[in-house]
């Protein structure tokens, strides 16, 4: 007997594309174009939590590329004119205030007139914004966003590329020199290379190859795809989430949200790879990584975030303290766990998936979804809504959610 609920609660493929469609385009979309539209220019920075603008807050540069990569994509679902609209309004706001006309690059932030704030290049935020152009190209053929797009990718492979231990190195100051600290976020390790900035210029890389096969680039992103299955999947098949230059593994952290996601991203850059052998080789173990991420998972309560497990085979061992669960139910991973439940229901036809796929969607509905616009940051592991995190800022952004319903909206079966 299934310990998920039956199909007809939780409503066919078919209703939970409509009920998304309806979230998509009644509640996400009008919120950051409207709501969030800043009369100085671009979008405003943040929203606290309980759903007040913040107008003085500094504008990130990932912020402005999701918003840029979910409008850009919404389009080319749609092709719906007032998001065409949006997306290259943010398309200007990128190239005229973010990127780096001196060194390349995007800058880290601006102020809330417009004006460079912190100039590092984080890569993880320049990787972004390839990803935003390719998908704005992809959507409309806008000529001036693919080279955009080229030039941020050679300057990732002039300044992040690790010639001698391959893979990318995190962050540099503004002129691509040295920084002693590269963290993405205060929640990071100071390491010099990261799981997550490897799946997004993994993603990136995705969206560019699709729209310019270019066969450097080609080499590059399946030079990714195979550190993602030799390096970056452990034994168990989660993800090892921090590295030094060499390679060794420095975490003992399972992240679900990153696991699901990743089960799906990679599968995607092997077909969009075109290469029958690197698919043949990384379906298997994008199977296993969604399988392991529902270790995280209950119909019930959504994807929970992490666990840190310190006497992990994954990466070494610190017998000195014991597993840690942080069970707070983010909104991007349950979002993530939709997108990769409905590619594993792709790929195998397993109704379990979709039923999966339904329950989570049920719970985000039900729980995650603010009546008031948008999404809570997080639901609590106490069952709190937590309305002191960003309704919408440096971090939360559109384009988890949004391309949730994206991704359900275009699926297909093999």
């Amino acid at each position: 007997m299934s310990i998920f609920a039956p199909m007809e609660t939780m409503g066919t493929m078919q209703k939970l594309q409509e009920e998304l469609k309806a979230e998509l385009q009644g509640n996400i979309l009008p919120f950051w174009a409207d709501r969030m539209a800043d009369p100085r220019g671009g979008f405003f920075g943040r929203m606290d939590g309980k759903g007040r603008i913040v107008p003085d807050s500094p504008k990130g540069g990932i912020l402005n590329a999701r918003i840029l990569w979910t409008f850009a994509a919404a389009y080319r679902m749609s092709g719906r004119q007032e998001y065409l609209q949006t997306a290259l309004e943010a398309k200007r706001e990128v190239i005229s205030h973010f990127y780096d006309t001196e060194y390349g690059g995007t800058y880290w932030s601006l102020d809330c007139d417009g004006r460079p704030l912190d100039t590092k290049k984080q890569i993880y935020s320049i990787a972004f914004t390839v990803y935003a152009l390719a998908e704005l190209y992809r959507a409309c053929k806008d000529d001036e966003a693919l080279e955009y797009a080229v030039a941020l990718y050679l300057s990732i492979e002039t300044h992040s590329f690790d010639r001698k231990r391959n893979g990318y190195l995190e962050a540099f100051s503004r002129d691509w020199g040295a920084l002693e600290d590269v963290r993405l976020s205060d929640r990071d390790q100071n390491d010099a290379k990261t799981m997550n900035t490897h799946l997004h210029v993994l993603e990136a890389y995705t969206a560019l190859y699709r729209g310019w096969p270019d066969s450097e680039l080609g080499g590059r992103l399946k030079n990714l795809i195979e550190l993602f299955t030799d390096r970056i999947a452990g034994a168990d098949a989660h993800l090892r989430l921090f590295f030094d230059e060499d390679w060794n593994c420095t975490s003992h952290t399972v992240s679900y949200g990153h696991d699901i996601e990743c089960s799906w991203l990679l599968a995607e850059a092997a077909e969009t790879l075109g290469d029958k052998e690197v698919l043949k080789r990384t379906l298997p173990l994008c199977s296993r990584m969604a399988t392991a991420a529902l270790e995280g998972w209950s119909p019930e309560g959504g994807m929970i975030y992490e666990t840190y497990f310190p006497d992990s085979d994954n990466c070494g061992s610190d017998k000195g303290c014991g597993v840690r669960q942080d069970a707070d139910h983010h909104w991007w991973v349950q979002a993530e766990t939709v997108v990769g439940c409905l590619w594993q229901y792709r790929y195998s036809g397993d109704e379990l998936w979709l039923e999966r796929a339904g329950a989570e969607w049920k719970f985000i509905r039900e729980r995650i979804v603010c009546p008031d616009g948008e999404w809570y940051w997080s639901l609590r592991a106490d069952g709190s809504v937590n309305t002191e995190d960003d309704r919408a800022g440096f971090w939360k952004c559109p384009y988890h959610n949004g391309r949730m319903c994206i991704e359900a909206l275009l699926w297909k079966k093999m």
